[in-house]
């Protein structure tokens, strides 16, 4: 059997750096960081009082009043992100066969605002009214109901499930959507990764396991991966969207082509229930496998969006795989964090990473891997790699590699590539 080509026809993302695709883009180019003082709750007892979130963001804009109350701020942005792409993509329902749009999205956590509140809610009240709950409770919380809603929107009845795999979630819903459509079981799939976890369960979860930076005197530089004062991740928030499409279907409707999605990997570090291995034997394992499905060699390979989530072990391991598989080519190779301006977007990580990815390859452009400090160096991490450090660089991007590595152990590996005939 022939493998369909896949390729890029739509870009959405709301993130803490901006609420649509070319701001979140001029951004990162620009270096900004989108750390600042939590908003969302009281964070002054907390260890971290910081975290990247998104600003300006009025569901209302995008959904029915009436419905965004039934849902969680996870959901919210998941549906604000794929109406930009879905519009983006220029997909007319009207025409389209709607058996045959699926929608695939990964989340890491889900509606934990939503369950935190009717927990908090029944202790409260359990003594005095006895336990009421919202009625909306569950399909606010479960971390499928973001699929759902948008195949709801739309009326897209083609596949449609949740991934969840930590930190890499969204980065295997672009991978199983990707396989969707090259074995020919769908012609268009809206997919990506949406989390809305800064809140007290989950700042308060990743303190307990010191985690998260606790730079709170200077959030916008706490995120500074490859340096070694680097002191954890900072949390996150938002979503990311791409349709993929099914090459020939889109160049029949005349869509407009970002790039091409070349190839995916997975794999399991099967060593700690947090923590990478320390060699990167499993992350060297996702991007083989990655550039083994999508027929590349090491050296085709031009920029790696890294994992790169700033705390010690992790960022370690990730330059000791990318060193054992690339050798003498991971020194031509640009590689840049671009948490270090998005903070760690858990389950939408992946989707948002890959976004840049693709705007790296369609642009030329490497984002940077911002607040590194001249002589913050890490004795265990080779500096005669190019880390893009501060400012973005110029160079042509045949193809990127975006990796997105979970608790747990999972590990995701995307591959995209400048698209030709």
């Amino acid at each position: 059997m022939e493998l369909k080509r896949v390729v890029v026809t739509g870009l959405g993302a709301l993130t803490p750096v901006g609420n649509t695709v070319p701001e979140f883009w001029e951004n990162l180019v620009n270096g900004v960081s989108g750390a600042g003082p939590i908003t969302h709750f009281d964070a002054s007892k907390f260890k971290t009082q910081f975290a990247c979130e998104v600003k300006n963001f009025n569901a209302t804009d995008f959904i029915d009043r009436k419905e965004a109350r039934k849902m969680d701020l996870y959901t919210q942005y998941a549906i604000t992100a794929a109406k930009e792409a879905v519009t983006d993509a220029g997909i007319d329902v009207e025409k389209e066969d709607l058996n045959r749009i699926g929608v695939i999205f990964g989340v890491g956590i889900g509606g934990i605002h939503t369950f935190e509140e009717e927990v908090i809610n029944y202790a409260q009240t359990k003594d005095t009214i006895g336990p009421r709950f919202n009625p909306f409770f569950i399909p606010k919380m479960i971390a499928d109901i973001a699929s759902g809603q948008i195949s709801m929107i739309y009326g897209f009845h083609g596949p449609n499930f949740t991934t969840t795999s930590a930190c890499a979630s969204s980065s295997n819903a672009i991978a199983d959507a990707f396989n969707y459509i090259r074995l020919g079981k769908a012609n268009m799939i809206v997919t990506g990764g949406a989390e809305a976890a800064i809140f007290p369960a989950g700042v308060g979860g990743f303190n307990a396991m010191n985690a998260l930076s606790t730079r709170n005197d200077d959030p916008t530089h706490a995120s500074r991966p490859f340096s070694a004062s680097r002191d954890g991740f900072v949390m996150g928030e938002g979503a990311g969207c791409l349709i993929l499409e099914e090459l020939e279907h889109a160049k029949a409707r005349g869509a407009k082509i970002y790039a091409e999605l070349a190839g995916t990997g997975a794999s399991a570090d099967a060593y700690h229930i947090t923590a990478s291995h320390p060699e990167g034997l499993g992350a060297k394992l996702v991007m083989s496998s990655a550039l083994e499905d999508a027929g590349l060699k090491p050296e085709d390979i031009d920029y790696i969006n890294v994992h790169g989530t700033s705390t010690p072990v992790g960022d370690i391991s990730e330059v000791k795989a990318i060193q054992a598989l690339f050798g003498e080519h991971a020194y031509k190779l640009n590689i840049s964090s671009t948490k270090s301006m998005t903070g760690h977007l858990l389950g939408a990580a992946g989707a948002v990473e890959a976004i840049a990815s693709v705007l790296s390859v369609k642009n030329d452009v490497v984002p940077p891997t911002i607040n590194h400090e001249e002589g913050d160096n890490d004795e265990n991490i080779d500096y005669n790699l190019n880390f893009t450090f501060n400012k973005a660089q110029h160079r042509t991007v045949r193809a990127a590699l975006s990796n997105t590595f979970g608790f747990g152990g999972h590990n995701a590996c995307v591959i995209v590539k400048k698209y030709t005939e």
